[in-house]
Formats: structure tokens, sequence, C-alpha cells
């Protein structure tokens, strides 16, 4: 069935570029498969969207917005407001998966292993003789995705100094026990009874951590597909994504991001608003189990909902 698709891209989050390309490559695959779409680069300009909105009158919103305003609630609040269906996770599940402390406590509610950590605020950075737990442990934002401002903590590294005099991302900060292995995400697609797990890869990046850079710098990271694991493992993986995905209340796709120490599975964090160029993650991951990109966005788009 042939729709009428708006296409929510850009945004003004750390994450505005890697949005564009998402929409970008979103809004190809849907017009290729017949939807008639309408892209807006949104601004803090609310009226604006309202506008866009209303005079392109959708069937389906395709949230392609990553990062604060596009993952956190705020756009899905605005379109269930609104009655309009949008791709992704609704409102109550993407506030809590950005929201990093309150995600970890809903993992830990459903038995998810998850890393060991605190919350602290600036008074943790202002003795340079104390630190919040022992190294190495790894300093994160509260609520930003992709890697966004997260810096490894290792045995000598003097970055912590730097972080004291310059921490943009409020006056908090989560500090995770750092766990060596192997990086590994899986994508999960569907609600409620109707769950599927795509596949396991593996991350490598030379770079010694998968941060912002070595996702979206051109040979930043390596993607292994499928990851070579020891069959249990993968399948527990697996499990452990769907859990994550349903602890939280999440529909359509998402992306779970956890680590393997060689004995223990650690789900990261659950990304609601995964990367959605033809060469992203998931989009890797749903080719290898047979769902070409196009595919994809489409199957997105039928199974939109809202809360409204």
């Amino acid at each position: 069935m042939t729709r009428r698709v708006t296409v929510l891209m850009g945004g003004f989050s750390a994450e505005r570029d890697v949005s564009l390309n998402s929409g970008a490559a979103a809004t190809e695959a849907l017009r290729a498969s017949g939807h008639t779409v309408t892209v807006h680069d949104v601004t803090r300009d609310l009226d604006a969207l309202l506008r866009v909105l209303r005079e392109s009158r959708p069937d389906v919103v395709f949230n392609a917005l990553h990062g604060r305003f596009g993952e956190d609630g705020r756009i899905q609040g605005i379109l269930d407001i609104l009655g309009l269906p949008y791709t992704h996770s609704g409102a109550l599940a993407s506030a809590m998966a950005m929201d990093k402390p309150t995600a970890k406590a809903v993992f830990a509610d459903h038995g998810i292993p998850i890393a060991e950590h605190v919350v602290v605020g600036a008074e943790a950075f202002a003795d340079p003789g104390v630190e919040p737990m022992p190294r190495p442990y790894v300093i994160k934002p509260l609520n930003e995705g992709s890697s966004v401002h997260v810096h490894v903590i290792l045995e000598g590294s003097n970055a912590l100094a730097a972080l004291r005099q310059d921490w943009p991302f409020g006056s908090r900060a989560m500090v995770e026990r750092f766990i060596p292995g192997r990086e590994l995400t899986v994508a999960v697609m569907g609600q409620g009874a109707d769950i599927r797990p795509l596949a396991v890869t593996e991350i490598t990046t030379a770079r010694g951590f998968y941060d912002y850079d070595a996702k979206y710098v051109a040979g930043g990271s390596v993607h292994t597909l499928p990851a070579d694991l020891a069959p249990d493992v993968a399948t527990a993986s697996l499990d452990l994504a769907v859990r994550a995905h349903r602890a939280l209340g999440c529909r359509g796709v998402s992306r779970t991001d956890l680590r393997y120490d060689g004995e223990t599975l650690y789900v990261l964090e659950v990304n609601t608003q995964p990367g959605m160029t033809a060469t992203s993650l998931v989009p890797e991951q749903a080719a290898h189990v047979g769902i070409p990109f196009p595919d994809l966005c489409a199957w997105m788009v039928e199974a939109a909902t809202c809360d409204g």
C-alpha cells in the first residue's frame, strides 16, 4: 500500500549530520517503494514543523531524527498529540532508553546484566585526588546517543583532567565500570509478542574504543557479520536484545549494544533510533537475514503507530 510519508530529519542535536544521512537514505528507499514522501529538516521552529505536517497530511511520519528531541520522547509526544503514526518507539520507551540511569534501572529490574555504574555530580570531579571508581572506567553523558562524548579513563590516562575543565553535558555524568572484551550489537524488530532479533554483529576498531568517530568516520570500524561466537553466546546475545527491547516497551526497530568479556554478556544500552543508511548496522543485519533496505523502510512504515 502506498502512503503519504513525511520524513523528519536533521534536527539540532549533536547527531544532526548522522540524521541527515539517515533521512536521505530512508527517503530514497521509500520513494523507490512508491510512497509519496515529504522531507522536513527539523529546527527549533515548531510552527514550521506543524505547518509542514498540516500541509503534507502524512499517513505516517518516518522519524529519522537522532539524539535529543529526536529519540528522547519529545518529538514522539508531539506526534502522539497530533494523532500521527510514526516509526520507531513511542514516547515513554524512547525517553527511558535515552536516559541511561533509567534504562539501567529497567534492565536490572528484568534481570538483564549491566555494568556497575554511578551517577555523579560536578563535585565528583572537583578534587584531582579523588575519582568516582577505580580505573578503568567510562564517563558518559546521561542522555546523549551515538557514543557522543564517551570517554574511557584508563590507567595512566590524563583524559580526566581535561574533562574536569570542560564537560558540556550538564552538571551530572554517568561513570560505568569499563568491561574489557568484545563489542557486539543486535538489531530487533517488532513489538509485543511479535518481536524478532536479526543477527549479532561484532564491531572492532583500531581506535581502541567504539566512540563517535569510530562509528561515523570512514574506516573507523570493522563490522563482522555474523559475529564469530560460540553458538550459545550468539543465542544469549539475541535473547538479551529481545529482553531489553521488550523491557523498555520498544517497537519498530531498535539496536542493543553489548559487551562480552569472555564469560558474561552485559547490555550497555538500547538505541531506539539506530542509523538508517544502507550501510548502517541495522540495515546490514536486515540484509543479512534477507530484508533489503527498501523493504526494511517499507516495513517500518507499515508498523508505524502512535499513542494518541
